[in-house]
Parts: C-alpha cells; structure tokens; sequence
C-alpha cells in the first residue's frame, strides 16, 4: 500500500520501488553552496521557523501565477482544472504536512536544477550574508531566492511530487538535508507540485490547524490564490481571503498586509514607504509600491533589473517588463496591475507598448512625489532611504532629463559647510555667498578623503561651500545636468575659478603665509618649474586656491573632470590621461624658499629636483601613484639630508 495524502501518492518509507522506476532513479550530491545552506537549516535555531510555510506557500502562489500566464497561448494546460489552490494537508499520527499546488509543476530537470543546484548568485549571496549577520536573520531568506531550503528547519525530511503541466511522467525528489537527494518517477494524477515534510522532534506545533490558519492569514492574506488547510479527514477550510490586495481600496488594507504583500515580493525587514494608487478613466490600473528599509543584495548588479511584477487583469505577465520602472527605481517591489494591455503580451510587445510607457511614468510620478512628502515630512527618515538608495536614484539625473526637477529636491549631498551631515540643493543656494554664481563641487572615492583636498582649501577659506561627492554615477550626472536655479555647476578641480572677488577669512592663512609676496620671485620659479616638467605638465601657474598645502594638481579648463578622467581610465574607456596643470601655493614657506633661490641661481640642477618632487607629491596628495617610486624616494631622501645637515 502506498501512503495518500490529497492526489499525491508518496511511496512509505523504506519501500522498493519498482524495476521500471529503479531503472531511473538517480542520487546526487548537491551544489557546494546548497550543501551550506542546507547545514545552515538543518541546525538552525532560529525562534521564527513558522516563516517555511510562507516560503513554501508564496513558492506555489508564484506557481500558479506561472501557468495562468502560460495557458494564455495555451489554454490546453490547464485541462478540466481552471481553479488554481493551495492546500496545506496534516497527517498528525505521521507527524508529515503536504504542501501541495495545481500549479505549473516542475520536469525531472527543473527539479534537479531548482532543488540541487542554483546557477544564480542568490545562494552565495545569502551565506554571505549570514555570515555578516551574527544574529542570524532568517526573513533574508525570502530575498535570495532560497526559501524552498526553509523546510529543513522543521523537517527531517523532505519529498517533493511534482508533475510539469501538459505532460504525463511526474518525479520525485528527497533529501534529508545531508548532502545528497534522490530523483525518481512517482505516481501523480495531475499537475502540480506537493512538498511532504517529515516534521523534527518538537516541531509538533505546526500539526494544528489553528496554527497554520494563523500563519497563513498573518503572512500569506494577500495572495490570490485561495490557500485550503486541511486536518486529517477533516473538511478544508480556506485561509486567506484570496483577494489581490493592489486592488482593494487603500483605506481596506493594513499595515501588517503591506509588511506580508513586500515579503511575498521578495523584501527584507520593513517596507520604509508604500505607494498604493489606483487609476480608472482614459487608462486603468492599480499599483502597489514598496521602498525596502534595507539595501537588496542585487542593487548594483550590471543588468539594473527593477523588481516589479507586472501583471494584466490579475494574470501574472512578467517579473521584470522592460521599461515598466525607470532603472534608477529598480529598488522597488511590488505590484503594477494593468484592465488595458492584451493578455498575449510577448517581451518585444512590452517594449514598445504606449500604455506600458504611460504607466511607467504616472507610476514614477507618484513615487517621486510621495519620496519628495516623505523628505519634508520626516526628513531624519529621508537621511536614512538617501543613504541606501541615493547612488541609485543619482542615476536618473543623468538618464530622465524630463525629470531631473523633481529629482533636484531629492537630491542629498555632504559638503564642506553641512558638518558631515546631508544637505539638499536649496539648502546650498540659499547659503551662497554674494556674488557666487556656481554651485561648486569635487569629486573622488569617498566624502572624508575629498574634504580634505587640497583643491578646495582656497574655496573653505572663504567660506565657498562645496558638494562633496563620492558616488561614482557623481561623476557622470554632474557633468551632464544643467544649471540649478541658474546656477552651473563647476568643478574645483578644474583651472578658471576667479576666488580672488571672495576675501579670505583672517584666520584663514596658514602662519607661514603672512606677509609680501615677491612675485618677480615667483614668477622666476614659476618659469623654472615649466622648465623644469616640461611636457609632463599642461602649465605651472601660482594659485589662489591653496592655503596649506605647497601644491596641487588641477585639470585644464576644458579638459575632463581629474576624478571622472582616473576611473575611466581605469575601466580602459580612454587612453593616456591629459597632463594637468600644477598650482603653486606662493605664501607657502616651501614655495618662497624655492622662489627665493630661483631668483638668485635661476634653472640650477637643485630646483630641477625640486620641481620633480613637486610634481610627486601633487600626485601623492591626489592618491595617484608616482611613475618612478624609487627616484622619488632618493629624491624625498636627499631632501631630507640638506634640511637636517645630512
């Protein structure tokens, strides 16, 4: 006799299976990173294992929605069984729960490939990840991709039926979560998947059906897809009030379903904002929209895949229909429900389908607008969303000039005079000196290294603010984007800049830069040091933009951005950097002392050293490397020499 447990038939353990079925049955091991995860489950200790059962339920929700949108073009799939469900059956004297779906089922390879081994990086990704995270937050597991593996937390077992839609052979699949997994032909009546857990010593908590009705109910309420629970012989019950929660009226849903609809759509913690709208007249659709309170792991892969399930009249279409969500949105999740499109909609069609585009920016209108309310309402909260998504949502202003306005108040940048806080544009413009006609930024790898660049020394002495940016999409937006509120945007590393107009304050100055400066002296040097760099150069000239430092380097005027010109050659976008142009600082002692001596021995052997290691430790100070470590040494060392009597 075999063990029934709905239409699935599950041979008992330790049965033979029959000669035919022996034949094909196989046992492997499972994919290294699979193999971790597993032991990670398998000895987990975590207090809220009951989230398996929403793993498990959303993995055959999705399924569901997966043969809805197939029988489509091929409406023979779904046979004499168009009522897609979810049941949860409990064997209580076997300790075993099914949970099973009349979904798009899986063949013998979709088993071995999706429950053995994983080609993304979703599971590496997860175990990193963990390994970060000492406590161990077991609500990652929906965001990865992983949460068939959440079974092994309360099962000692477990089996898996699956029969893929429109064919006739169904497979099995077991594993105790040791290191290998069996696959051979079972016996299934009809499509679908069912998962049978052999429960764990002391998990006997989630054989009642109180219990699982619970949980259903507190994770799993806004799937459409009705979910039955089961008691033995008893009748099945419905759970869920199986009802897209998109498409409820806002003042019907609550917080708690919000929380339960992000983690079915892969979120992580608390969804930080929610955007729910609904659009009837000329063009029809219903959105529901969630800004993670945590960074996802994929935000910065190279594809920048936004995560928002299109789907038409309920029928799940796509997971991620180009041009659905502009790609600097791609942190959303959720849901965009549209009565308009065809349902037959191919990937070629959904890219250049007109509703498809009118939604995408009725949609990021609303999201733009709603981040702008959240950033004047509680703007301590905004701090936190620009923090983890501010490098994204930088990327719009240089790819959607119709919306660069309305990103321009979102904006948040630390500068000079916001004390290591973040600041907004109009925060800047209103605190501009009489007189500035720019918005002045820098540039590089990270904000505390660029505040203390030599470049802007002249522009903090008096009181010029300046943006500093260290996202690497900064490079690129600020170069792009144009004037804000009538005032360009200029970069202070580049020549041009007329600090003269703006009095330092009287403190500014550094001790040793008091008094004349004989400029016949540094005139003299300057012609010296051209000299003496000749080509390796652009030009020498005294700055104005120095205050401590001896000297800088600086790109010409109309040459890129010195940042922007080092990461593009980094990535080979662009060949041998042009030569910049060196800035002497002429109140500096150094610099005067080296002026004095030009004046007096004019192009001598000693200034020509001088000039190099002048031009090294610009590049120093640059965090550039010198091209000549060793003659830079001798020469620093040299110099050290003369000072101390050597």
């Amino acid at each position: 006799m075999k063990a029934h447990i709905g239409v699935v038939e599950f041979p008992p353990p330790g049965q033979a299976m029959t000669d035919a079925q022996t034949q094909t049955s196989e046992t492997r091991g499972f994919q290294a990173e699979v193999a971790k995860l597993l032991h990670l489950m398998v000895h987990s200790v975590y207090s809220d294992k009951e989230i398996f059962l929403r793993e498990l339920v959303s993995n055959a929700s999705d399924a569901c929605d997966r043969l809805r949108y197939l029988a489509i073009e091929n409406a023979d799939l779904l046979g004499d069984d168009a009522a897609f469900r979810v049941d949860v059956a409990i064997d209580g004297k076997a300790r075993e729960l099914v949970i099973s779906d009349n979904g798009v089922g899986m063949s013998r390879e979709e088993l071995i490939d999706n429950l053995g081994t994983i080609a993304r990086s979703g599971t590496q990704a997860f175990l990193a990840q963990m390994a970060k995270d000492k406590a161990g937050d077991v609500a990652l597991i929906g965001q990865f991709g992983v949460g068939f593996y959440s079974a092994f937390m309360v099962a000692r077992e477990v089996e898996v039926t699956s029969r893929r839609a429109g064919t006739s052979e169904a497979w099995h699949w077991t594993s105790d979560g040791q290191g290998e997994y069996t696959v051979a032909p079972a016996d299934k009546a009809g499509r679908g998947t069912a998962i049978r857990l052999k429960l764990r010593d002391g998990e006997d908590e989630f054989l009642g059906a109180e219990r699982l009705g619970g949980i259903i109910r507190r994770y799993s309420d806004h799937i459409a897809v009705p979910i039955f629970v089961k008691d033995g012989e008893g009748e099945a019950k419905q759970a869920n009030s199986a009802s897209a929660l998109w498409a409820r009226a806002k003042s019907e849903i609550k917080d708690d379903q919000v929380k339960e609809f992000f983690h079915h759509v892969g979120g992580v913690g608390d969804p930080w904002l929610s955007v729910h709208a609904k659009a009837e007249g000329l063009m029809e659709y219903a959105l529901l929209l969630c800004v993670p309170s945590l960074k996802p792991f994929d935000l910065f892969e190279p594809s920048r895949k936004h995560h928002v399930k299109l789907y038409v009249r309920r029928v799940f279409i796509a997971e991620d229909a180009e041009g659905l969500i502009p790609r600097y949105l791609r942190f959303l999740k959720g849901v965009i429900d549209s009565q308009d499109l065809p349902l037959n909609l191919s990937r070629e069609m959904l890219q250049n389908n007109p509703v498809i585009g009118k939604i995408a920016q009725a949609a990021t209108r609303r999201v733009l607008a709603e981040l702008e309310k959240k950033a004047a309402d509680a703007p301590a909260e905004y701090e936190t969303f620009w923090e983890n998504f501010g490098a994204v949502l930088k990327e719009g202003l240089y790819e959607d000039r119709e919306r660069r306005e309305e990103l321009f108040k979102l904006l948040r940048v630390r500068t000079t005079q916001s004390g290591g806080k973040l600041a907004s544009l109009e925060d800047y413009v209103g605190r501009m000196k009489e007189g500035q006609d720019a918005v002045y930024f820098i540039t590089g790898d990270d904000a505390e290294t660029v505040a203390r660049s030599p470049q802007i020394e002249g522009f903090k002495a008096r009181g010029l603010e300046v943006l500093l940016l260290a996202d690497p999409v900064d490079d690129f937006w600020i170069n792009v984007v144009g004037p804000y509120k009538g005032k360009a945007f200029k970069s202070a590393t580049r020549g041009g800049h007329d600090l003269a107009k703006f009095k330092p304050a009287e403190d500014a100055a550094a001790p040793e830069a008091k008094g004349e400066i004989d400029e016949a002296a540094i005139g003299t040097l300057v012609a010296v040091l051209k000299q003496s760099l000749d080509k390796r150069v652009k030009d020498v000239r005294a700055s104005d933009r120095l205050t401590e430092s001896a000297v800088c380097l600086v790109a010409g005027d109309n040459d890129l951005d010195m940042h922007l010109a080092r990461m593009l050659k980094a990535h080979k976008q662009i060949g041998d950097i042009a030569p910049r142009v060196l800035e002497i600082n002429p109140r500096h002692a150094l610099i005067r002392a080296l002026a004095a001596r030009a004046k007096g021995e004019g192009a001598s052997a000693g200034l020509a050293e001088a000039a190099e290691l002048l031009l090294d430790l610009a590049r120093v100070v640059e965090g550039e490397s010198v091209p000549d470590p060793a003659a830079f040494a001798r020469r620093l060392a040299d110099a050290m020499a003369r000072a101390y009597g050597g």
